[in-house]
């Protein structure tokens, strides 16, 4: 492997990477023939380079090419199973091929305004080109098809393995072009655990209030990418500490200003990141949970807004929960989530503190279905994030916690081994509401199949005849039905 960079400084590691990526995708070579054949040039770019050198490329690769898109298009014919263009505006072509989806763009060389997001697209001439206009210098190598010349005019390979966020440019350049580059910052430093260099923090926190010209759809796909991320904390602790979070989720750094009620953290918003990472470690093979996630981000975010303080100077936050739950519902529509992710994650912060109080040994059964029955699908969740938010530093204090939680649990299993409690319905359906009361489909029969749902949950099964006669009672007293 030769080419701008010197070979020798490539590890053996890295040219395994690559030397892999080019066996195992055959594909990128013959495409870079065709092209090559038709005197085009043809590159591995950006992420695919990047992912390959770390050792986890994924089925998508991303190419960079001198061909226009008609071109492309006409160099995939007959070649690629599969192609399409709903990229075609910024000069790429998408297109499958053996298991792989391709993305080839034309060299750009684009005109920003200042004031969009949106480049005036244009194409440029060279590959040098194309690369210093990419986000950050480990995303702005290359490398040619077929005779795979490794390209590094910007340093990429230092700072990938100097674990380094910087910009081929200068960061004010970089983020004037596209404030939502500060974003993905974040978002690399989550998903990569790499640090953010000082000169390109600066200029975050400088530029914060440009993230203003970007959509709210485009921040809400980088703040999911970011919370997802192997180390979110790191990403959120870079948001609040550079004024980004300011710009779409105020919230967040809100938190900072509140102690909590037992002064056992430095503030809420400590004591939210630590929730977040024991969020990360429960969700399991099967991460990242996104509104589990976003639910640990969120459950204290009504704290501010319900803080009283006892003349004995106790610190309290009655109903945050319920006041935290509708202010979720309201960022989360203002980021455009869509309703039902939102929903899931406004129901867990709703619920999050249902189970305190379970450890004094007043719930009963019926307690117990209800919070069952409340959670849903989402009880498995719940219960993660519950565990999650005891965060105290008194070891006593968290084993009972834990015990307690350990003891719901094996409740909750004993009675739905019992009862299914996943699927509690009344004891009555709709029909048999309807011929023991004599009344018609309407209003009458929803309200008693509520009343009989109420009764299944305070009560556990019924058989039919004390369901009819407890239906019988509550109609009576409604005045649904005459006197015996």
């Amino acid at each position: 492997m030769s080419g701008t960079s010197s070979p020798s400084r490539l590890t053996q590691a890295q040219r395994t990477a690559v030397a892999e990526l080019l066996r195992v995708s055959p594909v990128a070579d013959e495409l870079g023939r065709r092209f090559a054949k038709a005197g085009h040039e043809l590159h591995l770019v950006g992420g695919s380079v990047r992912d390959a050198l770390l050792g986890r490329l994924g089925d998508d690769l991303d190419f960079a090419t001198d061909a226009h898109p008609d071109q492309t298009l006409a160099l995939l014919k007959g070649w690629a199973e599969a192609t399409w263009e709903t990229g075609r505006e910024f000069g790429t072509i998408g297109a499958q091929r053996d298991g792989l989806r391709l993305e080839i763009t034309t060299f750009r060389a684009d005109v920003y305004d200042g004031v969009s997001r949106n480049p005036t697209v244009q194409y440029g001439s060279s590959l040098g080109e194309d690369l210093r206009r990419r986000d950050f210098t480990v995303n702005a190598m290359a490398v040619s098809l077929p005779d795979h010349v490794f390209t590094d005019a910007y340093g990429g390979l230092d700072d990938l393995a100097n674990q380094v966020i910087r910009t081929p440019g200068t960061p004010e350049e970089s983020f004037g072009d596209d404030p939502l580059r500060m974003l993905r910052a974040a978002r690399f430093a989550a998903q990569l655990r790499f640090a953010v260099d000082p000169g390109v923090r600066a200029a975050m926190s400088a530029m914060a209030a440009d993230l203003d010209r970007i959509t709210a759809e485009r921040i809400r796909d980088e703040f999911t990418k970011l919370l997802s991320g192997a180390d979110p904390v790191t990403g959120l602790r870079l948001l609040v500490d550079t004024g980004l979070a300011d710009r779409f989720m105020p919230e967040l750094s809100g938190l900072k200003l509140e102690i909590d009620e037992h002064a056992q953290h430095k503030d809420v918003y400590e004591h939210t990141l630590i929730v977040v990472a024991n969020a990360v470690r429960l969700e399991g093979p099967d991460g990242p949970d996104f509104p589990l996630r976003m639910a640990a981000l969120m459950h204290d975010i009504g704290k501010p807004a319900t803080k009283a303080v006892s003349p004995d100077g106790r610190v309290s936050f009655h109903h945050h929960e319920v006041v935290g739950a509708r202010m979720t519902k309201a960022r989360m529509k203002a980021m455009r989530y869509p309703k039902d992710v939102t929903a899931e994650v406004v129901e867990l912060v709703a619920l999050h503190l249902r189970f305190y109080g379970y450890g004094r040994g007043e719930w009963t059964d019926s307690a117990v279905r209800r919070y069952v029955t409340d959670a849903g699908p989402l009880l498995s969740r719940l219960h993660k994030l519950t565990r999650s938010d005891v965060t105290t530093r008194n070891r006593r204090k968290a084993a009972q916690l834990a015990a307690d939680y350990d003891a719901l649990e094996e409740r909750i299993a004993r009675i739905a081994a019992e009862e299914d409690l996943a699927r509690v319905r009344p004891d009555l359906d709709g029909n048999a509401i309807m011929e023991l009361l004599g009344v018609p489909p309407g209003p009458v029969v929803g309200r008693a199949w509520r009343f009989l749902k109420d009764q299944r949950l305070e009560h556990g099964p019924l058989d039919r005849d004390e369901a009819e006669a407890a239906l019988l009672r509550w109609a009576r007293a409604e005045g649904i039905v005459g006197p015996e």
